[in-house]
């Protein structure tokens, strides 16, 4: 099968740990055991979430006196696919000794008015106290949301288009390597007179996955988190792990538009274009996911056929 594989970026380095090289080599370790056996037995690409990082580098950009204005998001975006990209190459090329990896900056148009650039909802960045984030509200321009017991910082996620460089991904494929690409997302673009140029916004990596699998024609997709599966009524007593289930079912939930939410769009959407199978669930469990045992699953109807549409909803349907 051909598997898209999307990391959190939450799995790459825990809540409230620091943006240190050697944790995020160990979390990245950990990632690649699971991913090892998903590439001995499967067609694999890979994604990775990047909202802890390009949040804590766009504070220290935003922090740094020498520079006359911060970094824009757009190159952030790409410095943090570096970095990440190069932790899970060379875990990648260890683990599978003469196997090819490649990992590619990519870059993922969206449109330029896209009416998230105005109501931003993408977490990114450490988390504050609520005192920490209400200095910081005043003191730049940043927009700061609760976000379980503490407070974090958003920014805009407009709704991803085009993989730029579906093609290149194609070729590598076509050359039986492994790629690393759309990572965060892809590093946001409008186009403009035929010309790409950076967005200020971070690509939700989950919906991002799933236009990357839908294009690539891949079997699966799964998204890959710290947590077991969708959980139904979450934070309450009541709560309960969602199984096998429907995109309508899914569709129906009320989720928040800052973490789960943009991962059940994302597998409704895959489902829905035609994918076979898409899957939330534990990085850990990904051997199983892959097979339809364990997590959130979602499987295409019996019969049902490939279609080239791209279901976006609330926002318009890609042409």
């Amino acid at each position: 099968m051909r598997v898209v594989a999307a990391l959190g970026g939450n799995a790459l380095l825990e809540r409230g740990e620091p943006l240190e090289a050697a944790r995020q080599r160990r979390h990245v370790g950990q990632a690649v055991e699971a991913l090892v056996e998903l590439a001995r037995h499967h067609e694999l690409i890979v994604t990775h979430g990047n909202g802890p990082q390009v949040g804590v580098i766009a504070e220290e950009s935003a922090h740094d006196g020498r520079l006359s204005s911060p970094y824009p998001f757009d190159v952030l975006g790409a410095e943090t696919q570096g970095m990440i990209g190069y932790f899970l190459l060379q875990a990648l090329e260890n683990a599978l000794p003469g196997r090819s990896v490649a990992s590619l900056v990519s870059q993922t148009v969206v449109r330029a008015e896209d009416p998230a650039f105005s109501q931003p909802t993408k977490f990114v960045g450490p988390i504050y106290s609520r005192a920490e984030a209400e200095g910081l509200a005043r003191r730049t321009s940043w927009a700061m949301r609760p976000d379980g017991e503490g407070w974090r910082r958003v920014v805009a996620s407009p709704e991803p288009l085009e993989i730029v460089e579906l093609g290149v991904i194609q070729s590598l494929l076509a050359a039986g390597v492994i790629p690393i690409c759309a990572g965060g997302g892809g590093v946001p673009v409008v186009r403009r007179d035929g010309r790409l140029e950076g967005a200020e916004a971070v690509v939700d990596k989950d919906l991002a996955a799933a236009l990357l699998a839908r294009d690539l024609r891949a079997d699966a997709l799964l998204l890959l988190t710290d947590v077991a599966a969708v959980m139904v009524g979450f934070g309450t007593p009541a709560a309960y792990p969602l199984g096998e289930t429907s995109v309508s079912e899914l569709r129906a939930l009320s989720l928040p538009t800052g973490s789960m939410g943009p991962k059940v769009e994302a597998v409704c959407r895959f489902v829905e274009s035609g994918g076979r199978l898409a899957a939330i669930g534990r990085l850990s469990e990904a051997g199983e996911l892959v097979e339809g045992r364990g997590g959130t699953i979602l499987r295409a109807p019996e019969g049902a056929p490939r279609v080239a549409r791209w279901v976006a909803s609330g926002r318009g349907a890609r042409p």
